[in-house]
């Protein structure tokens, strides 16, 4: 009997030994054909770009998309730096008559957005057609299409017009009932990153700077949108107030779409545009596609290098996974280019929340050390806030959208006492021998004691004092004004401009010209390269055998609860001493 098992065991490994070399085999040849695969643009095309799919500062590209299962996501994630490209040479391409933009329900920022919005608008100036059809329009989406030429809306569908609102989830209740108990330490009154472990609701201190700051995206957003579109922002917000858009016959009525129709009634405008007959097919390239051809070599001398280093994603310790910006790899990649003779400058290119402490402090030394020898210039995206700013306050110069959200200067701490949870839902008691009165302690088994609880917050407020201070020195303002403007307060990067958070308001674009001005490198003299480079298809892929396809499991086996969980996993990462912004803010 032992035998035989022996045998079937040995004969499962060798199949999943097999399979996985076949897998193995399969990606590389995959890589090979995808890395020399030559496009060729037909004249007369039409570029699509379909943002309808998640937007990350640096794309991944899956050339196994159409394959599925497990390890086969059937979505691309695009990137920003890749729209900005197809745009630009798009512009001088004659082979491209004009764009196809599908912004239904963009997965992006808003910051994010306005870099698309503003590649848009400069591909107008060159006289080529922006036309966009949806079935559905959400505000986002239609900050995108009201740049557009022709706006058409499906017959029978909908468009998102009634304000922006940000929604918190608070799970005190949830806590009480598990009797565990949060043990909260924090420095500043608009912290409120972690009243969703200690209220119910919000306080006034974060309903205040939450409606301010929506206030300040919002303002930016109707008034270009009434600039676009030709009307005025009064009328906008009028029509958000009363729900006057309530279909698409409404939405023709005031002017925020240009026709109705379907998608063949829509591609029919092409088909005109371009004088194609009715049996003739519409070649339409995206954007990955149109990357892959042949375009205009970069100009500039290869020996001066403005570098855009892109830090995305929560800040953590140590080396960090996918998705995150850890301190390990991001102070091997600032040291990379600081001893880089090539590089002249460098764009730090920031889009996070924030996170740990410690690991802000590690990567602002090193942004520090690194503008000593040669600028170096911050670009905030969507956000760059609390430890995304504090990691950014060590530039020469700090670049903002106006929809930026910034600041949240603050620090604060949690730990979970789970003693009652364990003894009262699962039975678990614990006892201890120490050397010491103090040697357990910080514990999450025991109540800490009134003294362990003040020396706790005596290291939050010095946590305080060292990132205000810091900031302070990096903004050349006194301290005390510093605070003024801290306190967790978050900022949109119109009010962060005001009141000197930041220096100049635009996106990546400004950033660099600013960067070379700084190494005195006229246009044309350098070049612009980023780091990291677009993701291998390959190493992607082995990422998710070895840590996305989790996730992936979680949702398909939990469903509807999946988020919840991934969210438990970010809270057990909040342990400890924190500079983040307050927790999952989604503005819409």
């Amino acid at each position: 009997m032992l035998q035989f098992l022996k045998y079937v065991l040995a004969t499962v490994v060798g199949i999943f030994i097999f399979s996985l070399l076949s897998l193995f085999l399969l990606i590389g040849i995959g890589s090979l054909f995808s890395a020399d695969e030559k496009v060729a643009i037909n004249d007369n095309s039409i570029l699509k770009i379909d943002l309808n799919k998640p937007v990350q500062e640096v794309g991944v590209e899956n050339p196994f998309s159409d394959i599925g299962g497990p390890f086969f996501s059937t979505q691309d994630v695009i990137g920003l730096k890749d729209i900005r490209a197809a745009l630009t040479y798009a512009r001088e391409d004659d082979k491209i008559k004009g764009v196809y933009l599908k912004v239904e329900s963009p997965t992006a920022g808003w910051a994010t957005l306005e870099e698309i919005r503003n590649e848009l608008l400069e591909f107008k100036k060159t006289k080529k057609f922006v036309y966009t059809y949806g079935e559905f329009y959400s505000e986002k989406g239609y900050y995108l299409a009201s740049v557009a030429d022709k706006i058409y809306l499906n017959p029978a569908g909908a468009m998102e017009w009634n304000g922006l609102s940000a929604e918190y989830e608070f799970y005190k209740g949830t806590f009480d009932k598990l009797d565990i108990k949060p043990v909260v330490f924090r420095v500043g009154e608009f912290k409120s990153a972690v009243e969703m472990f200690s209220r119910k609701d919000m306080s006034e201190a974060s309903k205040r700077q939450t409606a301010e700051l929506l206030q300040a995206i919002n303002g930016h957003f109707i008034n270009n949108i009434a600039t676009a579109r030709k009307l005025s922002a009064t009328r906008l917000l009028n029509l958000a107030d009363s729900l006057s858009i309530r279909n698409p016959t409404s939405a023709l009525e005031h002017k925020l779409v240009t026709h109705l129709g379907y998608q063949d009634e829509f591609e029919n405008v092409f088909r005109k545009e371009l004088k194609l007959d009715a049996k003739k097919d519409i070649s339409y390239v995206s954007v990955d596609k149109y990357l892959k051809a042949e375009h205009k070599a970069q100009t500039g001398d290869f020996n001066n290098r403005i570098a855009v280093l892109v830090a995305e994603g929560e800040i953590v310790s140590g080396e960090g996974s996918e998705g995150v910006i850890s301190s390990e790899k991001l102070v091997k990649e600032l040291k990379k280019v600081r001893d880089n003779d090539k590089v002249k400058a460098v764009v730090l290119r920031i889009n996070s929340p924030g996170g740990s402490s410690l690991a802000s402090d590690v990567i602002w030394r090193e942004v520090q050390l690194t503008a000593k020898k040669k600028p170096v210039i911050a670009s905030m995206s969507d956000m760059a806030a609390s430890g995304g700013y504090y990691i950014a306050m060590a530039c020469d110069t700090i670049v903002a959208q106006p929809n930026t959200i910034t600041g949240s200067i603050g620090i604060f701490a949690l730990l979970f006492n789970v003693e009652n949870f364990m003894n009262n839902k699962l039975g678990i008691t614990f006892d201890r021998v120490k050397t010491n009165q103090h040697a357990d302690w910080p514990t999450v088994t025991r109540e800490m004691t009134e003294f362990e609880k003040d020396m706790f917050q005596r290291s939050v407020n010095e946590g305080y004092n060292t990132f205000t201070r810091k900031a302070a020195a990096g903004r050349n303002m006194p301290v005390e004004k510093l605070r003024e403007l801290a306190q967790g307060r978050v900022w949109s990067g119109v009010e962060a401009k005001s009141n000197g958070l930041v220096d100049v308001l635009g996106g990546l674009d400004e950033a660099i010209l600013l960067a070379a001005k700084a190494a005195k490198l006229k246009e044309g003299d350098y070049r612009v390269r980023f780091y990291p480079e677009k993701i291998n298809p390959f190493e992607n892929i082995l990422g998710k055998l070895t840590g996305n396809s989790e996730e992936k499991a979680l949702a398909k086996h939990l469903g509807e609860l999946a988020p919840y969980v991934k969210m438990y996993q970010q809270v057990m990462r909040m342990e400890g001493m924190q500079a983040r912004l307050p927790y999952e803010l989604k503005i819409q």
